[in-house]
């Protein structure tokens, strides 16, 4: 870091803010003015530190993906099976119906949703970040085979490529606001692929 005045912000609290402004607004959505608001840095502290939008973005997604992939591995870590791992996981996406100002869904598949193939580095981060979620469930499947939870016909990396593209669809009809009904028995249909 080049000689002068010390940081007066903490880099990673200004970017765990900054996660929230775009997992609410999008990128599209999130204005250069909100993002120094919440980052409650000054323009050129921004630019310094991170880099112009696209960059912070971009720190976002790696951050995020690294945040939610260890808290997956601590709850699968402490579950009792692996099935029970991916059931809680499945139930808490539903859960989100109940979140104070809505649901927010997972700002990697959200980004997908965004984005497409327009952007080859945030491309290539959601990939990294469907990758990691992908690895972690295919861990919980063979647990589950190991543990006599999850049936041992499946292969584990195509359920758990299944299991992440079926969590995506939970969490868009969570978005949409769908009947609670719809909702539940998209859940027990998937839940049943683990039979």
């Amino acid at each position: 870091m080049p000689a002068g005045r010390p940081r007066q912000f903490d880099p990673p609290t200004a970017l765990n803010r900054a996660i929230d402004v775009f997992w609410s607004r999008g990128y599209e959505g999130a204005s250069l003015q909100e993002l120094l608001a919440a980052t409650r840095l000054s323009r050129s502290s921004l630019y310094q530190t991170f880099g112009g939008k696209h960059q912070l973005f971009s720190r976002c997604l790696v951050c995020y993906r690294e945040s939610v992939a260890a808290e997956m591995i601590r709850r699968l870590e402490e579950a009792p099976s692996g099935r029970a791992f991916i059931e809680q996981s499945m139930r808490r996406a539903v859960a989100e119906q109940q979140v104070p100002g809505g649901p927010r869904g997972c700002l990697v598949l959200n980004t997908a949703n965004e984005f497409g193939h327009r952007d080859a580095e945030v491309s290539r981060h959601v990939r990294a970040g469907l990758s990691a979620f992908r690895d972690i469930f295919a861990e919980a499947i063979r647990r589950g085979q190991a543990d006599g939870s999850v049936a041992r016909i499946h292969d584990p990396d195509r359920l758990a490529a299944y299991l992440v593209a079926a969590m995506g669809g939970l969490r868009t009809l969570v978005k949409a606001d769908d009947s609670s009904a719809s909702i539940n028995d998209a859940l027990e249909l998937l839940l049943a692929a683990l039979d």
